[in-house]
C-alpha cells in the first residue's frame, strides 16, 4: 500500500495531502503571496494529522505546471528538498490535468477544457477526457490568446465542462459550456493522479525533475547530480 505525499504550489493556492493506509487527508489555502511560509506547516500539520512520519512516504508528488513562474519553481524546490531528505522519487502531474480531476470530482466531468491565467492577454489551456479510469489529452497543454481557444478546442459533448482561473478571466472564450466551480488545483485531485502513475512506476529521480512554463524564454536549473 502506497504512501504519497502531494504539494501543489502552481498558482494563488497553497495545498497538500497525504495518501496513507489507503485514504486521503488534505488541506488547502489560498495564499497569493507567501507559499514559502504556509506550505511547510501545513506538510507537518497534514503528516501530524494522519500519524504518519516523513520517512513512511515513498513518493513526492508536485505541481509541474502550467502556472504561476515563482510558484511553481517554489513548489518543486520544497519537494525536491523533501525527496531529498527521504531518498524517494517524485512524480510530477500537469496543473491542468489536476484541474481536469477537480472537475470530475465535483461534477463527474469526463471532458473537460482547462485553463489558467497566464498574463500578458493569454491562458494557458488543455483539453481532456477521461475514459476506462484514465485521463487523455485531447488537446496537449498550450499557451494561447482567449480569443483562439474556440478554434482550438474539440468537440465538447454533453458531459463537457471547464475548470480553472482563465474562464473568469475570460468568460467568453466559448459560449455555453458550463462551469464545474473548480477555479485552482487541489491536491486531493493531484494525488489520485500521482497514485495512478505511480502504479504504472512512472516516476522521477529528483535530479531529473522539470517544471512545465509553456513560455520558452523561462528558465530552469536542474539540481546537480548527487
Amino acid at each position: 500500500m502506497s504512501t504519497i505525499l502531494a504539494i501543489d504550489t502552481s498558482t494563488e493556492a497553497c495545498s497538500v495531502a497525504l495518501l496513507y493506509r489507503n485514504e486521503i487527508t488534505h488541506d488547502f489555502k489560498i495564499s497569493a503571496r507567501d507559499h514559502t511560509k504556509q506550505i511547510l506547516p501545513m506538510i507537518d500539520s497534514i503528516l501530524k494529522q494522519s500519524d504518519c512520519s516523513l520517512s513512511q512516504v515513498d513518493a513526492i508528488a508536485f505541481g509541474q505546471g502550467p502556472g504561476s513562474f515563482t510558484g511553481v519553481r517554489i513548489g518543486i524546490g520544497i519537494a525536491q528538498g523533501l525527496a531529498l531528505g527521504i531518498d524517494k522519487p517524485m512524480i510530477g502531474v500537469s496543473t491542468l490535468l489536476t484541474l481536469a480531476q477537480g472537475a470530475y470530482r465535483t461534477k463527474q466531468a469526463t471532458d473537460v477544457i482547462t485553463a489558467i491565467d497566464a498574463r500578458m492577454s493569454e491562458v494557458y489551456l488543455g483539453q481532456y477526457h477521461y475514459e476506462n479510469n484514465q485521463w487523455q489529452a485531447v488537446i496537449p497543454e498550450c499557451v494561447i490568446a482567449p480569443e483562439r481557444v474556440i478554434e482550438k478546442v474539440n468537440n465538447i459533448n454533453k458531459n463537457g465542462y471547464c475548470a480553472g482561473t482563465g474562464w473568469q478571466t475570460y468568460p467568453d472564450m466559448i459560449n455555453g459550456i458550463r462551469q464545474s466551480d473548480i477555479l485552482l488545483p487541489h491536491a486531493q485531485d493531484l494525488i489520485i493522479i500521482a497514485r495512478n502513475k505511480w502504479q504504472k512506476n512512472d516516476v522521477i529521480d529528483v535530479e531529473e525533475v522539470e517544471p512545465t512554463y509553456l513560455r520558452n524564454e523561462v528558465t530552469w536549473k536542474k539540481l546537480p547530480g548527487r
